[in-house]
């Protein structure tokens, strides 16, 4: 339980002091005739009841209290949660998600009173939204904390005391370590626990660590519109759901964002109307698993159809049934500015019917791009992963994409020395980012993480220096690709997103033509 370090009573004003005849021989009780025993009891039955921990009850005071003037409120009331002009200063580390997350959060804190600062110095709170999906990922996270605690000691003397916070995977992921054993924390915050911030601050406040990190299976923060913090607006990242029921082996995201959930069609849509009245230009759907979305908040759309996949693909869970799947939300985003592109991350590969590949066809403001995954190049190694395809199947896959979008930029993920990964494994996926020629990637040697399905029942048995090597072999072959795909570019006009213009107007002499370098199709 948390409690404020604050009072429990205040004495009501009509308490007059005992007055007594002075002996010599008086005793050790106080002026006013109390011993400290007396004085607990009286501040115990003044302080917090019972009802005071259920939301919604009304707790009746008796007539005497009120006619004495007391203060009567809730305990840790609406008020006691407000920010009071403090300023919040953010770090982001981690996926576009992180990022969103930070928007939400921020959105939360400034309806409470809070400022944002984007000096350190001056912050009275610092939350640091975190990632939990490499081991290189939290490490950075712990020595800044380091840092950010010294800093912290240094100006208990001449500042108010400056509130750290852990917000996302982490705060999920190592929640016991971060409040008991290191104690560098004063606040900790889950994915789904953002409105709980402001409350979180208040205990923290009374000099007590605050912690909530408990997962839910309805939390979608569809009512709060995120604060878009992008570069003079030009981009923003729009959330259309969260969580994972993939259960890859390598991956903690169903452990620390819990199970899959989607936003109402309704309340995805309304955030991209607003963006467009704001002049943004780009959009980017965001999802753990973006292309499995499905809205079944509404009866209507509760139909017996099941989810369909991408050919030759399954997945560990029992098909789902029914709802608005993505290329109904996709088509319904793309509509309400045709100016405005839309791109969308991160998908699964299983999750691409035909439907959803001729609608970015058919839609001239639907990125030409998809990230499309593939981990590894051996179906061996992809079977332990638990990706629920094969080498072949996703080269197929590959093919029927490249053959209804022609000029389509494909990104992937790579994942060097998982689990029983042999040389034969490496040569495959070697070969296989040769054969499909991407234009971006995303490579990382595994680690190991807690909690996951392959901590359990698999062995991290690749050596770390035969990591290393093979992550550089996979790095070196897809540059070299990449290098092709991009060459075949030059000559080319592609449409692309100014998103400043300094670096224009110091390189760029007036009245003279723009030319950009060449980069992967961004659009039609």
């Amino acid at each position: 339980m948390e409690y404020l370090r604050k009072p429990l009573m205040t004495l009501p004003h009509h308490w007059k002091p005992l007055v007594c005849a002075r002996h010599r021989c008086c005793s050790n009780l106080p002026r006013d005739g109390k011993t400290p025993v007396d004085r607990f009891r009286a501040q115990v039955s003044r302080g917090p009841s019972f009802q005071d921990f259920i939301k919604g009850v009304s707790v009746h005071k008796p007539r005497a209290e009120a006619a004495g003037g007391c203060d009567s409120h809730a305990y840790l009331s609406e008020d006691l949660s407000m920010g009071d002009s403090r300023k919040v200063y953010f770090e982001t580390y981690g996926c576009q998600m992180n990022v969103n997350d930070t928007e939400i959060a921020w959105s939360i804190l400034q309806k409470k009173g809070y400022l944002r600062t984007a000096d350190l110095r001056e912050a009275d709170v610092v939350l640091l939204v975190t990632c939990s999906i490499r081991e290189k990922a939290e490490q950075t996270i712990w020595n800044r904390l380091r840092q950010l605690t010294a800093l912290k000691k240094r100006r208990l003397k001449s500042h108010a005391p400056m509130k750290i916070g852990i917000l996302g995977c982490m705060a999920e992921r190592l929640k016991t370590e971060l409040l008991e054993r290191e104690k560098l924390v004063d606040v900790l915050a889950g994915p789904d626990a953002y409105r709980d911030l402001p409350r979180l601050l208040t205990v923290a406040d009374g000099g007590l660590q605050a912690s909530n990190v408990l997962l839910s299976l309805e939390e979608t923060y569809a009512d709060v519109m995120p604060v878009h913090h992008a570069p003079q607006g030009n981009t923003a990242f729009v959330s259309i759901m969260r969580g994972c029921d993939n259960m890859c082996s390598y991956c903690i995201v169903p452990f620390t964002r819990g199970r899959e959930r989607s936003r109402p069609v309704s309340s995805v849509l309304e955030e991209v109307r607003v963006l467009s009245d704001q002049g943004v230009k780009e959009v980017t759907l965001l999802g753990q698993n973006v292309n499995s979305y499905r809205d079944t908040s509404e009866e209507q759309f509760c139909g017996s159809d099941p989810t369909k996949l991408s050919q030759g693909f399954k997945t560990v869970y029992r098909a789902k049934q029914g709802g608005l799947r993505f290329s109904d939300l996709l088509d319904r985003v793309s509509r309400i500015d045709p100016d405005m592109r839309i791109r969308f991350t991160s998908p699964h590969p299983k999750d691409f019917p035909d439907e959803v590949l001729h609608l970015i066809v058919e839609r001239g403001n639907i990125c030409n791009q998809i990230h499309l995954p593939a981990q590894s190049g051996s179906s061996e190694v992809l079977k332990a992963m638990r990706r629920g395809y094969t080498r072949e199947a996703y080269l197929d896959l590959v093919g029927n994409i490249k053959r209804i979008i022609p000029d389509v930029s494909l990104s992937s993920d790579f994942i060097s020395g998982f689990c029983g990964e042999t040389e034969d494994d490496h040569q495959q996926t070697l070969s296989l980012i040769r054969a499909v020629g991407y234009n971006v990637g995303f490579l990382f040697a595994y680690s190991m993480r807690k909690k996951t399905h392959a901590a359990h029942r698999l062995q991290d048995d690749v050596p770390p220096e035969d990591k290393r090597r093979r992550l550089e072999e996979c790095i070196a072959a897809f540059r070299e690709e990449a290098a092709k795909v991009n060459a075949a570019l030059i000559g080319s006009t592609q449409l692309v997103l100014v998103e400043g213009t300094e670096l224009l107007d110091r390189r760029c002499p007036k009245d003279e033509p723009l030319i950009f370098p060449v980069a992967p199709p961004q659009g039609k």
